[in-house]
């Protein structure tokens, strides 16, 4: 009986020891799992959360101009920049907040001709900016033409026409009438001739208004 028993202690010992030798190193593991999980649960909220948001083409973009466009100064390939005047939602939400910038070029130019042919400048946008990142887009194109001058310029002859004919009749009765109206309306064409008519000029803070010809997808918070 007393074999058994020394028996039974020494097992016990053993056991006792094995765990004891043991503790430490999961104690170890434990402490470190724990100190490992605020610095992931912090790496983890200062991921940025976003989601895409898809603008269909057709979808109508409001813009104001930040730079001068016109048909007497400005050249193709000049840069053009606007920005939102109203914010695009969707369902709900703002995809594209007001102030949202686009850059575009000037695709054509004509100034006023001096027979015919009114002035015209046309551009477009193709790059937005939102949230630090830059977008692709295409756009409907922009083109504003100057007024037509037909009107004016046919006052312009009558005018001197008539002026023409008034001196002519002072100076030979009707013979000189004829003459005078020929001679003035003569020089109201050259008073046409020599003037351009109307450029087309559009400054900062014009309010133009252009569509998506593609689909638009952003990221939003």
């Amino acid at each position: 009986m007393t074999k058994w028993a020394s028996m039974a202690a020494l097992a016990g010992l053993c056991i006792g020891c094995g765990d004891g030798s043991s503790n430490p190193q999961a104690a170890a593991a434990e402490a470190a799992a724990k100190a490992a999980e605020p610095a992931a649960l912090s790496a983890a909220s200062s991921v940025p959360l976003f989601r895409e948001m898809t603008l269909p083409a057709g979808t109508t973009l409001r813009l104001r101009l930040e730079s001068a466009v016109a048909s007497d100064s400005s050249r193709v390939e000049d840069t053009v920049r606007a920005e939102l005047r109203e914010a695009v939602v969707v369902d709900g939400a703002t995809v594209l907040p007001a102030g949202t910038r686009l850059t575009g070029v000037v695709t054509s130019v004509e100034r006023s001709g001096r027979v015919n042919g009114r002035a015209r400048v046309s551009y477009r946008f193709d790059a937005l900016s939102h949230d630090g990142e830059e977008y692709d887009v295409r756009t409907a194109p922009l083109s504003h033409q100057a007024d037509a001058t037909k009107g004016e310029d046919a006052t312009k002859v009558a005018v001197g026409a008539g002026a023409g004919a008034a001196i002519g009749a002072l100076l030979g009765g009707g013979d000189g009438a004829a003459k005078g109206a020929a001679i003035g309306g003569a020089a109201g064409t050259g008073t046409v001739l020599a003037t351009r008519g109307e450029e087309v000029r559009l400054g900062p803070g014009a309010a133009v208004t252009t569509r998506l010809t593609e689909p638009l997808t952003v990221r939003i918070r």
